[in-house]
């Protein structure tokens, strides 16, 4: 067990070093983000693609970028065949699905998040759809 840890603390070090640059990978939020999302229906239902993000996601994957698909469907093991086939009928090849962030991370696409400068607590951008604090 501890080998085993040591093993992926080396992995995440060298990655954080620089050791491995263009080993990262991108995570693409699916409802909102790559499928048009009008409301929970149920597990089976995801809506259309939107153009603009298959476009960009067959040109990194073309790239050679591995891109997983970041959801909170993933959550629920029972939901993820769901999106898998969902992806395969797009014409998409085998992408990992997960809700899960790890420090390969390079970038995040999604619908909801907020950019923040780093070390500072700043958003980039924001229009607060909420009480600001």
């Amino acid at each position: 067990m501890v080998s085993l840890r040591k093993r992926f603390l080396k992995k995440d070090s060298e990655f954080l070093q620089g050791k491995e640059k263009n080993k990262g990978w991108i995570g693409v939020d699916l409802d909102g983000t790559l499928a048009r999302y009008d409301g929970w229906y149920g597990p089976a239902h995801i809506g259309e693609p939107i153009e603009s993000m298959v476009k960009r996601v067959n040109v990194w994957i073309k790239e050679g970028v591995e891109v997983r698909i970041f959801t909170a469907r993933a959550s629920v093991p029972e939901y993820i065949p769901f999106v898998e086939k969902w992806l395969k009928e797009q014409g998409f090849p085998p992408l990992k699905v997960t809700n899960v962030k790890d420090f390969r991370m390079i970038e995040l696409w999604d619908d909801r998040c907020v950019q923040v400068e780093t070390n500072t607590g700043e958003p980039k951008q924001h229009i607060c759809l909420t009480k600001s604090v």
